[in-house]
């Protein structure tokens, strides 16, 4: 099992402790990368896949782990878009 299929479990196991930087690797095995934001772009993080199609993220602080909503919203997202069963 590859480093980004145990992410992909870890991520519908609806875990409490998943960071943004995993979220950011498995996106990035889907083929999306962050594009990186002005001055203005503050703690949001949008990522690409080259064709126009966006999957943006709240970058959380103090600490790097995402709320529940984010994980449920990137189940969704990546759902949406065919990249999971």
């Amino acid at each position: 099992m590859s480093r980004s299929d145990k992410l992909l479990k870890r991520l519908l196991s609806n875990p409490k402790d998943f960071t943004f930087q995993e979220a950011s690797a498995l996106l990035n095995h889907f083929g999306y990368e962050q594009i990186k934001g002005g001055k203005t772009g503050g703690s949001r993080a949008a990522f690409s896949n080259g064709r126009k199609d966006y999957i943006r993220l709240h970058k959380p602080h103090p600490r790097d782990i995402l709320k529940t909503y984010q994980i449920n919203n990137l189940i969704n997202d990546l759902m949406e878009r065919g990249l999971l069963k």
